[in-house]
């Protein structure tokens, strides 16, 4: 083995093989070639442009397959720096528990409630049905819920962070991360393209009208996706928030190690008087708490810290630059994450995976159609609930916005389904989500 130091890398060569190492600084123009050519081609694309598709996603992919290449053919490995993988992704779930507010709940009245409903139900059957269908097949139950609601609800965060989660012990499944972003890039697309038809045709079939005025003044709509003509992001306040985030990130990790230990210290162990054998007993609610993601943690450290310095005046959390904060984290961790995925195992795992995603697309629109529609009130904001529901319960906030405009600007105004669809797919099925999937997860190991 010979080994060969590049300065920006380390190149090693044995037996017809090479892998070349990269450092943290390689690695990060690495990242911000993904992002740059992502954006290139989502721009000189339409179908890219039409279903939201994330520009790491574009362009990991594209370095996934030149490094798969590479690999396949010519013997030439690429392994990146990993470490600041983790950084980031607890870094957007901070920033996820940073904009739940409370406050904003009470203006989605009832109409709020009975989605959420619908919404929570939903991960639960998204779960059921994945791990069903994998077990039927014989494959990791895991894949079930990697192609659950892990990434369709969740989307590529959830995805990653699961996938980063399933890699390490004790499930030790190293072909989880490739899986999630598999399904989440599915669900983008199959949520912008199943939304509008849905509420299209629920629109008609019962004949429904909106009772609302269009209006000069800013709709909710664009007040959700123009907030920059609220307030500007500056230097001052743009620390603060990066203090905010360095907060729920200390907390998050401090809880983490906090229910690791009380777990450890009283978990006993048991000998088994007729076998001899020694089992490990420690309390289910402690061990429920100790096997929590710490982005979870951080998620939830977030919430604290917003309502808690919203209710006692400390403090206002800027929205925006939060959100742009979050949306850095996630871009950065996406294009490392996508781009070095392990195309090899992916295609082998092809056939029960795509069983399963067209399995989960036929069972949400029957979903939305039959329960997310009635629940909601069988009337035109129930409708456009149901274009909502399609983009986040099978992509992303972003697809189910742009599902609603679609369907107000054929059909008319509907200013209650832009504050409920939001404010749910924003950080409510986040939190929910993360709670589902580890109780499924509990029950499983």
């Amino acid at each position: 083995m010979e080994k060969t130091n590049l300065g920006i890398a380390t190149l090693i060569q044995s037996n017809n093989a090479s892998v070349l190492e990269l450092n943290f600084y390689s690695t990060f123009i690495c990242i911000m070639l993904v992002l740059i050519i992502g954006r290139l081609i989502t721009n000189y694309s339409k179908f890219l442009k039409n279903y939201d598709i994330p520009e790491p996603v574009t362009g990991g992919i594209v370095f996934a397959f030149i490094f798969f290449l590479s690999s396949y053919y010519a013997n030439f490995t690429v392994k990146f720096a990993e470490d600041i993988k983790t950084p980031l992704l607890l870094a957007f779930y901070a920033t996820v528990g940073l904009s739940a507010d409370f406050n904003s709940l009470k203006q989605g009245g009832r109409l709020l409630i009975t989605f959420s409903i619908a919404v929570f139900v939903l991960l639960v059957v998204q779960n059921a049905i994945g791990v069903g269908v994998m077990s039927v097949m014989g494959e990791n139950p895991l894949i079930g819920l990697l192609g659950g609601s892990i990434t369709l609800s969740g989307g590529h965060g959830t995805g990653a962070a699961w996938g980063d989660t399933f890699q390490a012990s004790p499930y030790n499944f190293s072909q989880a991360t490739d899986i999630a972003m598999a399904c989440a890039t599915y669900g983008l697309i199959a949520g912008g393209l199943i939304g509008g038809p849905m509420a299209n045709y629920l629109v008609k079939k019962f004949n429904l009208k909106s009772d609302e005025v269009e209006s000069s003044e800013t709709s909710s709509d664009e007040a959700f996706t123009s907030p920059q003509k609220v307030r500007l992001i500056t230097s001052d306040s743009f620390i603060t928030s990066l203090s905010l985030i360095a907060l729920a990130l200390v907390i998050g990790n401090a809880i983490d190690y906090i229910c690791n230990f009380l777990n450890t210290i009283t978990t006993t162990e048991v000998v088994d008087k007729a076998t001899g054998a020694v089992s490990k007993e420690s309390n289910s609610i402690l061990s429920f708490l100790d096997s929590m993601p710490t982005f979870v943690w951080c998620l939830f450290s977030g919430i604290i810290i917003r309502n808690g310095f919203s209710s006692l005046n400390i403090h206002k959390v800027f929205d925006r630059e939060v959100g742009v904060i979050g949306n850095v984290a996630l871009s950065l961790f996406l294009a490392m994450s996508i781009m070095s995925l392990n195309i090899v195992e992916l295609i082998k795992l092809a056939v029960p995976i795509s069983v399963l995603l067209v399995v989960q697309t036929i069972a949400i629109i029957l979903y939305v159609r039959f329960v997310t529609f009635n629940i909601c009130g069988r009337n035109y904001a129930a409708a456009c609930l149901v274009a909502g529901h399609c983009g986040f319960g099978m992509g992303a906030t972003p697809t189910a916005i742009a599902n609603l405009q679609a369907v107000t600007n054929h059909f008319g105004p509907c200013k209650i389904a832009f504050i409920v669809v939001p404010i749910m797919g924003g950080f409510i099925v986040d939190i929910v989500n993360a709670l589902v999937i580890n109780g499924y997860v509990s029950m499983l190991f």
